[in-house]
C-alpha cells in the first residue's frame, strides 16, 4: 500500500496584469442572432460594429463580452 501525505495549500487569484499577460478584449454579440463582433482592445470598434449591425438587421439588443485575463497564485507565505 502506497501512503501519501495531503494538505491544504490557499490559493489567490487576481488579474493577470504581468507584461506577457493576454490584454482585455471587448466584443459585442447580437441576442437575436448570435452573431459577434471580433474582440478589440477597446470598446468603440465593438460598439460600431454593433451600430453597424442593427443597421443592417433591425436587431436591437447586444451584450458586451469582456475577455480580462486572471491568474492563480499561492497565497503570500503559502508554501507549495
Amino acid at each position: 500500500m502506497t501512503r501519501a501525505l495531503l494538505r491544504f495549500v490557499p490559493w489567490t487569484i487576481s488579474p493577470n496584469r504581468e507584461p506577457d499577460a493576454e490584454p482585455i478584449t471587448h466584443a459585442m454579440q447580437c441576442t437575436a442572432c448570435g452573431e459577434k463582433s471580433l474582440p478589440f482592445k477597446e470598446i468603440e470598434p465593438a460598439q460600431l460594429w454593433a451600430l453597424k449591425h442593427a443597421g443592417r438587421t433591425r436587431h436591437h439588443t447586444y451584450r458586451e463580452i469582456i475577455t480580462r485575463p486572471w491568474r492563480a497564485v499561492p497565497a503570500e507565505g503559502a508554501a507549495l
